[in-house]
């Protein structure tokens, strides 16, 4: 992690921001975050996690037109980051050619470091009848540390955190809109993606209701030990905590579970 001149430190105050996505009000949503930025700038924060599709919702009949304002959504964003020294990270509908992604982009003090696309689309709810699912990882290094992206549903699925971890991750960054139903598997697997990779995690999830769907919120901050640093409740706002990379240091140490796996026996990944 570095601070604003650059020089290491061992401390980041970073947020999530939680808030009720009007589905297809672009400019309604964007003015959400340009707040919520503004707030978690004020607080010291330097990274900041949104929810899952976060400008539009999953307004699928309208999902192509959507998109396209995206770019000019991420340029915004990155006016933003810039303005308040800030890394930001969150979800977006993507259009590229004629295919439609879940891309969570990761914009560092203005610039766009790497986007990241869905893996693994919720066919529950129909989200591989519209868009198309991404085929690779990212782990990328930015002013704040070296984070790794995941969106939603890839909370259930380890194999994609170990591999973020492998590559290097010390901060795994979630956008979701994970549904009341649901929320003890939320809070569960949220908790164990941290613990079993000893890594930050910082998950935000959307809240209110859209169609037939009511959101809780509970948008997280979790430290390598699985501990709750921050958790917001059920109504729009900012939370954050301090994440200490020393203390994750002497956790590996104390807990050195990595000196300990075996991939001569169940491979390297798994």
């Amino acid at each position: 992690m570095s601070d604003k001149t650059g020089e290491a430190t061992q401390q980041l105050t970073a947020g999530c921001l939680q808030f009720n996505i009007a589905m297809g009000d672009v400019e309604g949503n964007l003015q959400k975050v340009r707040d919520g930025l503004q707030a978690l700038a004020r607080q010291g924060g330097r990274l900041a996690v949104l929810p899952e599709m976060w400008s539009c919702g999953f307004d699928y009949r309208n999902l192509a037109t959507l998109a396209a304002h995206t770019p000019q959504v991420v340029e915004t964003v990155a006016a933003l980051s810039a303005r308040h020294d800030m890394v930001v990270i969150g979800s977006l509908p993507e259009l590229d050619g004629d295919a439609l992604y879940n891309t969570s982009y990761l914009v560092d003090r203005g610039v766009v470091r790497g986007r990241y696309r869905k893996l693994h689309l919720f066919s529950p709810m129909r989200e591989d009848r519209y868009l198309q699912a991404g085929s690779k990882t990212l782990v990328a290094d930015t002013s704040v540390g070296r984070i790794g992206l995941a969106i939603c549903y890839d909370l259930r699925f380890p194999e994609l955190f170990r591999r973020l971890t492998l590559d290097g991750a010390d901060v795994i960054c979630l956008s979701a809109q994970w549904p009341k139903p649901r929320r003890d598997h939320w809070c569960v697997l949220t908790r164990a993606r941290a613990i079993e990779n000893q890594v930050f995690v910082l998950a935000a999830n959307c809240c209110g209701v859209q169609g037939k769907l009511d959101f809780f919120g509970s948008s997280m901050i979790l430290s390598p030990r699985g501990e709750v640093l921050a958790e917001a409740k059920d109504q729009p706002c900012e939370v954050l905590a301090t994440l200490d990379k020393q203390a994750q240091r002497d956790y590996r140490a104390a807990i050195p579970a990595w000196h300990d796996r075996r991939p001569d026996v169940y491979g390297v990944l798994t």
